[in-house]
């Protein structure tokens, strides 16, 4: 009984961790709305994005880009 309950309470340890860690990250990234209202900050990051081959699909990367998009009407008609 006592190796189950070990084990019940380093599996539910892991799925702790394994989510406070998978939120902090989702936290970091920026939302369109942000970078909508920080336009500056905005065109940084897609700066930057373009110049770094692995950030390019990123969801910081996208945000920037549809704020940009949104604020300034690309790609509308």
């Amino acid at each position: 009984m006592k190796k189950s309950s070990l084990i019940m309470m380093i599996a539910a340890v892991s799925v702790l961790t394994i989510t406070v860690f998978t939120t902090s990250n989702a936290e970091d990234s920026k939302t369109v709305a942000w970078y909508a209202a920080n336009i500056k900050e905005a065109k940084t990051k897609v700066q930057e994005c373009h110049d770094n081959a692995s950030l390019k699909d990123s969801p910081e990367c996208a945000n920037a880009r549809h704020a940009l998009e949104i604020s300034f009407g690309v790609g509308q008609k």
